[in-house]
């Protein structure tokens, strides 16, 4: 049995057109609230916590609805296509009360930004389960995580766009503004570009109903922990699934906490320009899209459970590394590139295994809501991340945040060790076959 690797692409499209938006809403969003609108950190923080807050009720509600939506288009493509849609159109408005506050100060124009800014996050709550489920809807257990791969590929590719692009385009000092209209306008292209590959080129009902052929004829793919619809997991299962859920949950407070505050944190502990950060992260992204493969190689000797554990290690004592540095230098050295390229590494090997260990947990029905699950705990942890970071910077020092991030990823290093369920161990393979994990 092999992936279908184009179709897996074309599906992927969905979640790179995502990343895209939400590398740039990292990025900008923070710079733009503290240095355009002149907002403290904290207060801040709390505005970028709040695109998690609404992802907390929105992506298990509409992971849920797209379950049981019986369009002809499919359960989830009707909420990528007006998702996507209503979000271009809102973001584009962003970055022109941004141009006219700096122009002019006047409060309703930062009351009407951050009202904006609320609906934008609104429509990308709306499709962002159904565009993560659509992968296992139509790709066999067996190479689920071959094809989350891919997919975390794709979503790599689409934040390392953004960021090589903003390099380029802004490289003048700090302090000197720049309107970032043409950023959002290229982002905004990227998203419907993407959208168009998504609507013309994956025919959901046909591979739903060809992947629903292949579940019949081979029942043994799934696995004996998997729940019936409505039913409640054995209790082993759901020990597990606890601690993974919690574990996910503390990576990402630490691994949020950094992006979120990076750009931020580089300008005032090191003096870099926005594209010098963005050079930064442009590389731990390129670090974790050429880990993709070793990853695999790992995971399938050892299993998910341990690659992941071993990521989290990685990006903890890489956080830990950082702050050392910090310690002895105020200066951005060329060696800390070495950090990112190991900080991509790791997060590569957490992403790639934790979202197939939540879905092999439930039926091909409840995918949508078992997705939501996953995302609930994550952006859970991320409402909290940039208020507590943001006051930590304001208030005990910018030097804090790598410690910060450290120890809440060794913190889920421990809880990892608790998880039993959804793990597998197979013969390691050459190239992508490498993720081609038997369930």
């Amino acid at each position: 049995m092999k992936l279908n690797t184009k179709r897996t692409v074309l599906v992927g499209f969905a979640f790179l057109s995502i990343c895209a938006f939400w590398q740039m809403y990292d990025n900008l969003v923070p710079k733009i609230l503290t240095e355009t609108f002149g907002i403290g950190e904290s207060v801040a923080g709390v505005i970028m916590a709040s695109d998690n807050v609404l992802a907390l009720f929105l992506l298990p509600l509409f992971g849920g609805l797209s379950d049981k939506c019986t369009s002809r288009l499919g359960r989830r493509r009707p909420f990528i296509l007006f998702g996507t849609l209503a979000a271009v159109a809102l973001m584009m408005a962003l970055p022109l009360l941004t141009d006219s506050y700096h122009a002019q100060p006047e409060s309703w124009k930062l009351i009407t930004f951050v009202i904006g800014l609320g609906l934008l996050l609104i429509s990308m709550g709306t499709y962002r389960s159904p565009a993560v489920a659509l992968m296992p809807d139509v790709t066999p257990k067996p190479l689920r995580s071959k094809a989350n791969a891919i997919i975390n590929l794709m979503g790599a590719v689409g934040g390392i766009i953004y960021l090589v692009i903003s390099s380029v385009l802004y490289t003048s000092a700090p302090g000197v503004y720049m309107s970032y209209l043409p950023l959002f306008a290229i982002v905004g292209g990227i998203m419907l570009l993407a959208l168009a590959i998504v609507m013309f080129c994956v025919n959901e009902p046909k591979l739903v109903e060809e992947q629903k052929r292949y579940e019949d004829a081979h029942p043994e793919d799934n696995l004996v922990e998997a729940t019936e619809n409505g039913e409640a997991l054995p209790a082993d299962v759901k020990k597990s699934l606890s601690f993974l859920l919690v574990s996910i949950a503390l990576w990402f407070v630490g691994y949020n906490g950094v992006t979120t505050w990076f750009s931020v944190y580089a300008q005032n502990t090191w003096g870099m320009t926005l594209g010098q950060a963005n050079t930064c992260l442009t590389i731990a992204t390129a670090g974790a899209i050429v880990s993709y493969i070793p990853v695999g190689n790992i995971a399938s000797k050892v299993g998910r459970r341990k690659t992941i554990c071993f990521g989290t290690l990685l990006l903890s004592g890489s956080f830990f590394a950082a702050f050392g540095y910090t310690l002895i230098s105020n200066s951005f050295s060329p060696v800390l590139y070495v950090l990112f390229v190991l900080v991509g590494l790791a997060w590569a090997a957490i992403n790639v295994n934790s979202l197939p260990m939540v879905v092999e947990m439930c039926k091909g029905s409840e995918v949508g809501k078992f997705t939501g699950l996953y995302y609930t705990f994550s952006m859970s942890a991320q409402i909290m991340t940039p208020i507590v970071a943001g006051w930590l910077l304001e208030n005990v020092g910018y030097k804090t945040l790598f410690p910060y991030a450290a120890v809440f990823v060794f913190a889920s290093f421990i809880t990892m060790n608790f998880v039993r369920h959804g793990d597998n161990k197979v013969e390691a393979k050459k190239g992508l076959d490498a993720f081609d994990v038997d369930d």
